[in-house]
């Protein structure tokens, strides 16, 4: 059997068999960055994609359009960086299908790869970069290429695991030595340094060399020069700490003969197995031990190149693609890997190495005769050694422990077996075996710390054995070692044992072990009751509990653990189960026997409800918790028994019990309790009833308040409920019950609001109650209309005041009532008198007089109305009365109906129609009482008065109704209208009136009777010119024979529309003779013609009239009746064209051409329209006027000569045709069909030279342009256009439409087309063009010159590369109206244009709000950009401009600028400046915060700041500027203290007016410094010295004075008096201007 292979070869998967052309597998196309992705750029017909194949699923490659020079997949993730047109890098997240970042590089990326799975390396020809994919970070450059790589072709670059070590690998063709050199560059990241090295493939590794604690860092490369083949192993950087340095490998690469330039190609280092695999260009794969640098195997696996490689990571191998598409893999195979080193390359000493190193089978035999050997020649520590590392454990046997067991310890030496059992610590866990065997010394030693720093450690294998061999030293360890051997019932020992009870369930059912529970429990109640109760809450936590319920409660009861129980029953039985009822009678039983508080609360929560409730209600009333009992009674005779001790209950409680129980059992409950304990049980008793008197009836309850006779209870259970009930029983009783109980108030209240009681009843107990109080009685029956009733019982019982009491204050409206009542029983009349004098309140006059005039006595109210109308009383009722009397006396009533203006006309005149009808038409018409005034005349026959009253009334619906025709009494109503009333009446609008309601009444003929009269008698209304209007029409209506007569008899009527109504009603001579009377001899005209129809008369009357209107009238008519002739005479009479197309028509049809030819040309001298002339020409044509024809054509004219030949064609007329086609031989008709003819022939510069006549005419522009376009002939249309540009008459048109084809077919023209003509194109037109063509500089230009500035920003802004240009912006931006645009600009140059911002912020400063421009630039960070911008608007002196300004001084330390700026702009604050400068790490800067305090009279911060800082000048100028003397001492002495001597001397100097001299004498005697003190001191005797000689000499002058006072005389000598008093200006000096005023008074005074 032949030797199996070290390595695994595999074929992942052919790429050609996924779709992928083999042209497209390469090195330019295919990237592998590892063994996740392959990403593979194609083309497909015109399409660009690219193909990510997931090897995870290969099968179903990810295909997207995508155009770039290269695309790398991440080794991750499903994220693609592709590169465009070698500068251009982007990012893209695939799943999310989102752009992550973007980057434009400077140069041209020649190689990129993932060198992490978030870092990019990017390769340029000068230096290498590195891209991080998080955040907006940019590439950061690394470090730059060497010279050796010049020229050379980049094929890798990687980095170490820290990146602290970066390789560039490149290769290029040596053609004078026929081979391919390596060139790689090493860069050390944290030297910053280069090396070139020659090498073809190379990669970074860590490894673990024996003896040393830290990996070293290696670094393998392969080299193939013409000396041969070399393979390095070095170790860069410095050895980590206490490591030995890994000695440098360097071995021979074996390359056969016929792969004579074969060279490495690509190198992976497995981490896993500690080879490196490298790939030369030939397809050998080469593996190499890494520690060693041995060569293990060497074979082609591939005829193809290997052109990509990357790490394996499931088989910790290498994988690559050739140029077949093949995805290759190779990797160690563990199990053949041994053997075959130590069989084919006979290399034992490496099979050992690589077998311990990996932990891999093969050379058990190997390790076993080595170790028996090192063990026969004693030398037990190599042989633990190797016992140790043996690979599978092979050697870790009992066996072998046995062998050193057995080995004698010599004296003063370490026993084998612990050297054995040290070296198996050191290099990893024991087993099972070793750790039993280790741990029994340690332990007979006291040595636990050990086991336990072990353990710790996991150094030791866990067991039972081992656990039981510790738990006789300590329980809690041996625990933990059960736990980690995982023996249930051991681990639940030892947490009893423990008192860990808490952790026996949680671990129990976490390793699915069930122990004795109830067994365990017991244990631990006689131990912790309180760890008893949890641990059993435990066992029933969940929905199965782990142990029966019973047998725990009795657990607990026979401990006598009542409150441990109860807290477990509760947690036990939360889910109120129906099968655990005898368990809730059970908890509560114990706690109603020992703890009724406790039962009390459980029953309060209503957690059960399945136990037994009669049992528990027994209990719970013999433990006195009697609202329990009451809760679970059922039984009547029970509840009684408890519900009547009320002190014991909660009566809120009591009363929402009362809800539960039956209507009978409440009704006996209540009556037990009253009956029980009336006093103590009425007020819960009265609740109870108040709340449930709608379910146990307000009867039954106020049936058991009346059986007690507690009226009291009564009173306030039906006070309770009397505001809302509507039973008329329940106010009844309350008023009753209120009368008993002397509330006279309340029985007031609900006889006044209530609505409920029986009124009778209630009237009849309280005349019986006979309460000292009738208001009671006196309301119900004033309410209910009791009044005559009351005033009886009142008057009968002697109680007279209390009818005063009622009409005067209760309700003195009820007083006609009452004198009603008063008046039946025989009242004397002055008693009546008075009381009616006596009441001022509101009453109803009308029922007083009613009441009074029932019984015959209206005179006793006579002296009472007269009072009131002399007292100015207007009320009806009152006039009423008063006109009664007058009447029934007789006492001059006419007069008093027609002047008193108060009374009520209906009600007088009711009362007077049978005593009197002329009275009561008197007041019938006083009211304007229609209906009644009629009746009253009808009954009596008064038609005269009736009819006067109507005219005079003058209402048209009264009028309808009085001539109606089912009136009997219309006729003479009516004769006596005409004989009497109209003759009597002068106003025209009672006859209007009048004489409408005859014709609304349709009595036309006794209208014309009326209006004869009227109108024809010569009366007053003869020419009233509605009269004569309305004789016309009734006569037209009622009797047309009549009508010609007063037409031609009246001359004041409306004559035209008098004709229309006689027109409309077939009176055409009648109108005829109206319209010629008033010559109105159009419409005259028009009735011969239309209505009589006899063109020879209106002919006639045409003649006579000789009118143009007429003419034209009787035109129309004759052409109508197809009169030609006659009918253009008479328009040519008129002198009328207006009709000319009608006139064209009818002619045309009757060839009467002759006539229309002169009809045309008097129509062409009024008016020059086209459709005229254009006939006028075919007129001439057809008459064969040909010499007309052709003068008229020649001279200007509007017609449509082509038309009209065309007509002249089809008629046959073809002398006139050929007259017309060479008038119109240059028309643009012609042009436009010659030049379409030429375009469709192609003769393009013939159509150029008819378009040029035809583009002139701006509606024949577009077509023109339509016919061009729609051929696609775009060149020469804009050609055309360009040509017609320097024409005459080019018009505005033009340049539009060539700018708009500029825009689509030639955009590069059009800006220097806008730019020359845009005055003349039609801007909002182009714009729009310029816009769908994305032209957007010249949509700019256009907005500016369209003076559209906030379009022409916005555009530029959001096309800046072809539209925006400086100066031409900042020109712009300054007229823009949308203020939000300059903050939109400024954000726009932030992100474009960072280095102009300045200029722009310049330019809009005038324009711009500055706080809010500062805070933009604030939040945006980009402040320290606009410093300029700042300085230049510091004139302003605004606060957000000065403290942004000093921020950024701050920020760059600029102290001078600070100060400069603090001093010349203040607007800022202050205090805030200050204080954060007063922490700040410069000198100069805290010497500008005391500054500031200064100047904001904070004279001690600043002083103190500067004593910090030991600026000493400056706190003695601020001490002498505060002018406090505190400050200055509490300085000096600081001075002192801080023994500064010479400072002390000149802050004397500078403090010297505010330093006291006795204080500064002292404290130079304290301090021992009188020297410093002297010149202060000398300066103040100096001063003093001064001081005093002045106040001597003062002194001195005034002396001399007094003395010269007393000299003077007492009495002055006899001089003539001055007659002077002080007027203004010449006060008397005041004395307290001293004696020197007063001398100076007085030597003025002498010298006058």
């Amino acid at each position: 059997m032949s030797q199996a292979l070290p390595i695994k070869f595999q074929e992942h998967v052919q790429l050609q068999n996924l779709g992928i052309n083999a042209s497209n597998i390469g090195f330019s196309t295919l990237t592998m960055e590892s063994d996740r992705f392959i990403c593979i750029r194609e083309k497909m017909g015109e399409t660009n994609q690219v193909v990510i194949i997931d090897m995870n699923d290969p099968t179903n490659p990810v295909r997207r359009p995508i155009s770039a020079d290269s695309a790398i997949m991440n080794p991750a993730s499903k994220v693609i960086a592709l590169k465009v047109a070698g500068k251009t890098l982007q990012i893209f997240n695939i799943e999310m299908k989102s752009k992550m970042k973007a980057h434009t590089m400077t140069d041209d990326v020649i190689f990129w790869k993932w060198i992490s799975v978030n870092l990019i390396g990017l390769v340029t020809e000068t230096a290498v970069y590195h891209w991080a994919m998080e955040g907006d970070s940019q590439p950061q450059k690394v470090f730059d290429r060497h010279p050796t790589l010049a020229g050379c072709q980049i094929i890798n670059y990687r980095t170490d695991h820290k990146q602290q070590w970066l390789l560039l690998i490149g290769i290029s063709a040596q053609v004078e030595e026929n081979r391919v050199a390596g060139r790689m560059q090493l860069y050390s990241v944290e030297r910053r340094v280069s090396q070139p090295i020659e090498g073809h493939a190379a990669a970074f590794a860590t490894m673990s060399v024996d003896g040393n604690k830290e990996p070293s860092n290696l670094f393998t490369f392969a080299v193939r020069n013409p000396q041969g083949g070399k393979l390095h192993i070095i170790e860069v950087g410095q050895p980590p700490t206490g490591n030995q340095p890994y000695a440098k490998k360097a071995v021979d690469v074996f390359f056969p003969p016929e792969a004579q330039n074969d060279f490495p190609v690509a190198m992976q280092v497995s981490p896993k197995h500690g080879v490196v695999y490298m790939i030369t260009k030939y397809g050998y794969i080469h593996v190499y031990d890494l520690e060693s640098g041995v060569c293990i195997y060497m074979n082609r696996i591939s005829a193809d190149t290997i052109f990509v490689t990357a790490a394996h990571e499931a088989s910790s191998g290498i994988i690559g693609v050739n140029r077949k598409g093949q995805v290759l893999s190779v990797s160690v195979d563990e199990d053949a890997v041994v053997p075959y080193i130590t069989t084919q390359l006979n290399n034992p000493d490496l099979a050992l190495k690589f077998a311990i190193r990996n932990n891999l089978a093969g050379a058990e035999d190997l390790f076993v005769r080595r170790f028996q050997a090192l063990f026969t020649q004693s030398n037990y520590s190599e042989a633990a050694k190797v016992a140790a590392s043996a690979p599978k454990g092979i050697l870790r046997t009992p066996q072998t422990i046995q062998q050193f067991q057995q080995v004698p310890t010599a004296a003063g030496q370490t026993s084998p077996l612990l050297q054995y059992f040290s070296i198996l610590l050191d290099q990893g866990k024991l087993n099972k075996y070793e750790s039993l065997e280790l741990c029994r010394p340690v332990l007979q030693q006291g040595r636990k710390q050990l086991l336990e720093k072990w353990l710790k450690e996991e150094k030791l294998e866990c067991s039972e054995e081992l656990g039981d061999l510790v738990k006789q030293v300590d329980p809690h360890l041996a625990l933990s070692i059960y736990l980690r051997a995982n023996v249930p019932m051991k681990v639940i020992q030892g947490f009893a044992e423990t008192g860990q009870y808490q952790k026996i369930v949680l671990y129990a059912k976490k390793v699915g072990y069930t122990p004795d529970y109830i067994f365990l429990l017991r244990g631990v109640m006689r131990i912790n009751p309180e760890q008893g109760l949890q641990f059993a809450q435990m066992l029933i936590q969940d929905d199965q509990p782990l142990a029966d319920l019973n047998q725990l409660v009795d657990i607990f009861m026979e401990q006598g653990l009542i409150q441990q129980c109860t807290s477990f029953l509760l947690d036990a039985l939360k889910n109120n189960r129906p099968a655990e009822g005898h368990l809730q009678t059970r908890l509560l039983e114990m706690n109603l026997m020992h703890a009724p508080q406790v039962a009390d609360a459980i029953l309060g929560n209503q957690m059960f409800t399945h136990y037994d409730r009669a049992h528990i209600a027994q209990l719970c009333e013999k433990a006195g918790l009697l609202q329990r009992a009451l809760e679970h009674y059922t039984d009547l005779y029970d509840i009684k028994r408890a519900v009547v001790h009320t002190h014991l209950l909660n009566p809120e409680w009591l009363v929402t019990y009362f809800g539960s129980l039956s209507v009978e059992d409440s009704i006996e409950c209540v009556r037990a309790m009253l009956q029980a304990n009336i006093r103590q049980n009425l007020q819960v008793c009265v609740q109870i009833a108040t709340k449930y008197h709608e379910q146990l009836t307000t009867t039954a309850l106020t049936e058991v308040f009346e059986s007690f006779k507690s009226y009291e209870g009564l009173f306030y259970f039906l006070g309770a409920i009397v505001n809302f009930s509507q039973e008329p029983e329940v106010h009844f009783k309350y008023i009753q019950a209120a009368c008993k109980t002397g509330q006279i108030k309340e029985v007031e209240r609900i006889c006044r609001e209530s609505n409920c009681y029986d009124p009778e009843r209630v009237k009849n107990f309280l005349k019986e109650a006979k309460l000292t109080d009738q208001l009671p009685l006196i309301i119900v029956c004033d309410r209910f209309n009791f009044v005559h009733d009351l005033v009886l019982y009142l008057y009968r019982n002697n109680q007279a005041k209390y009818i005063e009491i009622y009409v005067q204050k209760v309700n003195p409206s009820r007083l006609p009532v009452v004198v009603g009542g008063l008046l039946d029983v025989d009242c004397g009349e002055d008693v009546i008198k008075s009381l009616i004098m006596s009441v001022r309140g509101s009453f109803n006059t009308d029922e007083l007089v009613e009441e009074v005039e029932k019984r015959n006595r209206m005179k006793l109210m006579l002296p009472w109305l007269e009072m009131r109308v002399h007292e100015g009383v207007n009320e009806p009722a009152t006039h009423n009365a008063l006109a009664k009397i007058y009447i029934d006396s007789n006492n001059n009533p006419e007069r008093f109906l027609k002047e008193n203006q108060f009374y009520d006309s209906r009600i007088v005149g009711r009362y007077c129609e049978k005593r009197d009808p002329h009275l009561a038409c008197v007041a019938y018409e006083r009211g304007q009482c229609d209906q009644e005034l009629i009746k009253v005349c009808n009954e009596n026959s008064l038609f005269k008065s009736e009819a006067r009253y109507l005219v005079r009334r003058r209402d048209m619906e009264l009028w309808t109704y009085v001539l109606r025709e089912d009136n009997e009494f219309r006729r003479p109503l009516i004769d006596q209208v005409v004989q009497t009333a109209l003759s009597e009446t002068q106003d025209p609008d009672e006859i209007s009136v009048t004489v409408k309601a005859f014709m609304t009444a349709d009595l036309p003929n006794e209208l014309i009777e009326l209006l004869e009269k009227i109108v024809l008698d010569n009366s007053v209304f003869s020419d009233h010119r509605n009269l004569q209007n309305l004789l016309i029409l009734t006569a037209i209506k009622a009797d047309r024979t009549r009508v010609m007569e007063y037409i031609n008899r009246l001359d004041n009527y409306d004559a035209p529309d008098i004709a229309s109504i006689a027109i409309n009603n077939g009176l055409y001579e009648e109108a005829f003779a109206i319209f010629k009377k008033f010559e109105v001899n159009t419409s005259a005209i028009q009735v011969l013609i239309d209505h009589v129809g006899n063109l020879d008369r209106a002919y006639e009357f045409a003649e006579r009239c000789n009118e143009p209107a007429v003419w034209s009238q009787l035109a129309n008519a004759q052409l109508r009746a197809n009169m030609v002739k006659e009918a253009i005479d008479s328009f040519i009479k008129a002198d009328d064209p207006t009709t000319y197309m009608e006139v064209v028509n009818v002619a045309s049809r009757n060839d009467s051409w002759e006539d229309l030819v002169k009809y045309l040309q008097m129509a062409r001298k009024k008016a020059r329209e086209t459709f005229i002339e254009t006939e006028l020409i075919f007129a001439y044509a057809m008459t064969n006027r040909l010499s007309d024809l052709e003068e008229f054509i020649s001279g200007p004219n509007h017609a449509q000569i082509q038309q009209v030949g065309d007509r002249c064609f089809e008629k046959g007329m073809y002398d006139a045709a050929k007259l017309l086609y060479n008038n119109v031989s240059n028309s643009t008709r012609t042009w436009k069909e010659v030049c379409f003819a030429c375009v469709d022939h192609n003769e393009f510069r013939l159509a150029q030279m008819c378009g040029l006549h035809i583009v002139v005419h701006a509606d024949e522009l577009e077509e023109l342009i339509n016919y061009y376009q729609n051929r696609g002939y775009f060149e020469e249309l804009i050609q055309l256009l360009e040509a017609a540009l320097g024409l005459e008459r080019a018009h505005m048109g033009m340049f539009t439409e060539l700018a708009i084809l500029y825009s689509k077919y030639k955009p590069s023209k059009m800006r220097e087309h806008l730019e020359l003509f845009w005055s003349r194109v039609n801007i909002p037109k182009v714009l729009r063009a310029a816009e769908q063509a994305h032209l957007w500089a010249e949509l700019v230009f256009l907005y500016d010159k369209y003076e559209e500035y906030d379009n022409a920003i916005t555009a530029m802004m959001a096309h800046p590369t072809e539209a925006w240009r400086e100066n031409h912006f900042k020109d712009v931006i300054t007229k823009v109206a949308n203020i939000e645009l300059y903050y939109k600009a400024v954000q726009f140059y932030l992100d474009f244009k960072p280095m102009l911002l300045n200029d722009l912020l310049v330019v809009l400063s005038p324009r711009l709000d500055h706080t809010r421009t500062v805070t933009h630039f604030v939040k945006s960070n980009h402040l320290k950009l606009v410093k300029p911008y700042l300085r230049s608007v510091q004139n302003n002196n605004n606060k957000a401009i000065n403290e942004a300004l000093n921020n950024l001084l701050i920020e760059e330390e600029d102290f001078v600028g600070l100060r400069s700026s603090i001093d010349a702009f203040d607007n800022f604050d202050n205090i805030a400046l200050a204080q954060r400068l007063e922490k700040h790490e410069l000198i100069e800067f805290r010497r500008i915060s005391a500054y500031l305090f200064k100047g904001n009279n904070r004279w001690k911060q600043a002083v103190e700041l500067c004593k910090k800082d030991r600026l000493f000048r400056d706190a003695m100028q601020y001490a002498g500027e505060s002018r406090s003397s505190e400050i200055a001492e509490e300085l000096l002495e600081w001075f002192l203290d801080s023994d500064l001597f010479e400072c002390f001397g000149a802050c004397l100097y500078q403090c010297y007016d505010l330093l006291k001299p006795d204080v500064i004498m002292e404290l130079a005697w304290r301090h021992n410094i009188m020297d410093f003190a002297m010149p202060f001191m000398i300066q103040v005797v100096r001063e003093l010295s001064i001081k005093v000689d002045k106040l001597e000499q003062s002194e001195n002058i005034r002396s001399s004075d007094e003395r010269s006072d007393q000299t003077q005389p007492i009495v002055y000598e006899p001089q003539p008096m001055l007659m002077l008093t002080a007027g203004p200006g010449m006060m008397a000096p005041s004395y307290g201007a001293g004696y020197g005023g007063y001398a100076a008074g007085y030597g003025g005074y002498a010298g006058m």
